[in-house]
């Protein structure tokens, strides 16, 4: 391949990669591990998904060019005793485990029985630390960091599709070389990550948080959660319901029938029958723009905008969600098992997939019906939900050192109440809803650095008394105008800006001479440190939880992780203990200047918890 050729590659580099494939031969290689301080080791398997895999091998590495695969046959028997042969390995607590994306492959083998024990080092979370905003994948760190070109998957088994083979289905010697390299490349991957962990002063978080969490993650994979189908089909029936409710109201509105899932048709009805605007927005293509931003803002003034935009989410919510989860189900577990992915978002928080739990909308009343589907698994169990609140404000308050504000937070005040008074110059009691929502938008806006412009797109202020809400806003709380402008100057300075356990967030464009491309860096050198730390306090607080409830031999369970919310599966007669054990965890992982709080909520679903 001309393409890759100033990268070494397999060909180009000398190697001893073995074949292991007896038990004769797999004792030896045992012999060999239990000697070794640290290996690499890698799991191949029959799918992506690690609770349908099945494993096909495993390859080990500690020494650099050199690697074992160890092949295991389709005969189940012959598996639990080469997994017998290696559990000494995998249960030393003195032999650091080295592994690429480790989650995968402590996952694989939890479904045998296989707990991996010891220290682990993950060159994926490795580099996630050291690069956040890059891809992870082994391919792309072989070729940056080792200048070299590994074997890929496709030039193994061939495209997705039917004509796609099985590991099982290829050659021993091929899966060898490629199993084997990809273990010996991870190994050679460590040393370089090892060094720049400690350049980028990130070590600690690596093995305090980032390694940790893999395996409280692991964890909360492998025990999903319950279901309720039923409900989601008897939801889905009145969500049909009500669409074709709102479609014959926009119908009658426009006067005419069309397909309102046709941007084109509805550009048509709304700017050329109903001429709504004078002069709409076109698309690049020449059609009429119709995206939310512009229905957004039409809708206040005309009912059937505000409808569509209805429809829209009542389809979205249908068919992301209300339709698909019951297919998302384990057959063997009976529940829904989200993947949570820790190397994704730059901020440093988790994101989730099949289901992505980020993104069930809960701002709508139908949206947090869909959190009712998540269920307890029985009629002694329940679901608690564990949220902190205001997280994000308090850290600001904290980062900032604006007494005023850290007074508010200590006396336990109603922050957006505390902040409309003082802006608005009138008594806490006398504070009216209307001041306390501005207030509340300016509070949650200065993180993200509103201005004038969309504080009155998010209000129905004017722009000039929202400029004014804002100069009163930081006249409030002076010593939070520095701390922004003390961000923006270490990011100028030094091209990252940190959170409160060291977390980096680099921002090249913070030297762009685009105006527009500087202020976005500008408001995520405010913005990454407070998200940031506040992913940094959750991912403590799972942690310290998750070892307690082991430590103590509870049956409660940690289930999911979405924004700043925790939920657990309680035994009834375990909830009062643990209530006060994960509320003192999560209130106290990280001692600020201000105090965290948490709100506990408890029911026989996620939306009742909630």
């Amino acid at each position: 391949n001309l393409m890759n050729s100033s990268f070494k590659n397999i060909q180009t580099t000398p190697h001893l990669y073995q074949t292991i494939d007896s038990e004769f031969a797999l004792k030896i290689l045992v012999d060999k591990l239990l000697k070794q301080t640290e290996v690499c080791f890698d799991t191949e398997t029959t799918d992506l998904d690690p609770l349908v895999a099945k494993l096909v091998g495993i390859a080990f590495s500690w020494e650099k060019s050199k690697g074992y695969y160890v092949a295991f046959p389709e005969d189940q028997a012959v598996v639990e005793i080469y997994l017998k042969l290696l559990q000494p390995f995998f249960d030393s607590e003195n032999i650091l485990k080295i592994g690429q994306n480790l989650k995968y492959d402590l996952k694989v083998l939890a479904k045998y029985n296989v707990t991996v024990c010891g220290k682990l080092f993950d060159t994926m979370l490795a580099h996630y630390l050291i690069n956040p905003d890059m891809r992870h994948n082994m391919d792309v760190l072989a070729e940056t960091y080792l200048n070299y070109s590994p074997v890929s998957i496709t030039e193994l088994i061939g495209k997705k599709g039917k004509n796609q083979l099985n590991m099982r289905e290829i050659d021993l010697s091929k899966v060898t070389e490629y199993a084997a390299e990809d273990a010996d490349i991870t190994l050679q991957l460590k040393a370089v990550f090892t060094k720049m962990l400690d350049e980028t002063a990130t070590r600690e978080l690596f093995e305090k948080v980032e390694i940790p969490i893999l395996k409280v993650l692991a964890d909360m994979e492998i025990t999903g959660i319950s279901l309720d189908k039923n409900f989601l089909k008897s939801l889905s029936k009145n969500l049909d319901e009500d669409i074709i409710q709102l479609e014959k109201g926009i119908y009658q509105q426009a006067g005419t029938t069309f397909n309102l899932a046709s941007p084109k048709q509805l550009g048509t009805v709304l700017f050329e029958q109903l001429k709504l605007i004078e002069k709409p927005k076109k698309t690049k293509t020449g059609q009429y723009a119709t995206g939310e931003e512009v229905l957004s803002y039409l809708a206040p003034k005309h009912e059937i905008v505000q409808n569509i935009l209805d429809w829209r989410q009542l389809i979205k919510l249908k068919n992301t969600y209300v339709d698909t989860l019951p297919g998302q189900v384990n057959p063997q577990t009976g529940r829904i098992h989200t993947e949570y992915m820790q190397a994704v978002a730059a901020t440093g928080r988790l994101s989730s997939n099949n289901p992505n739990l980020q993104n069930i909308p809960i701002r709508t009343e139908r949206g947090r019906e869909v959190r009712k589907a998540f269920v307890a698994k029985d009629e002694n169990h329940v679901l608690l939900a564990a949220d902190y609140s205001q997280i994000e404000l308090r850290i600001i308050a904290a980062l900032s050192g604006d007494p005023s504000m850290i007074t508010s937070f200590k006396n336990g005040e109603d922050i957006h109440k505390s902040t409309a008074s003082k802006v608005f110059g009138v008594p806490l009691e006398e504070v009216t809803r209307e001041q306390r929502s501005h207030a509340k938008t300016v509070n949650f806006g200065i993180i993200y650095g509103v201005s004038a412009f969309g504080l009155s797109q998010q209000t129905d202020l004017s722009r000039s008394d929202s400029k004014n809400l804002i100069d009163t806003y930081y006249a409030t709380y002076p010593k939070l105008r520095d701390y922004i402008q003390s961000q923006i100057d270490f990011a100028h300075e030094h091209g990252y800006v940190k959170t409160i356990l060291g977390r980096r967030r680099y921002l090249p464009d913070i030297q762009s001479q685009n105006q527009v491309v500087r202020g976005a860096a500008e408001r995520n050198a405010v913005n990454a440190p407070i998200q940031g730390s506040a992913a940094d306090i959750i991912k403590l607080a799972m942690i310290q939880i998750f070892n307690q409830l082991n430590e103590k031999h509870f049956k409660t369970k940690m289930l999911l992780q979405v924004h700043d919310e925790l939920v657990f599966e309680v035994p009834k007669n375990e909830l009062e203990t643990v209530s006060q054990l994960i509320k003192k965890e999560m209130e106290s992982a990280y001692i600020l200047e201000v105090p965290l709080s948490v709100d506990l909520g408890v029911g026989n679903n996620w939306l009742e918890a909630h």
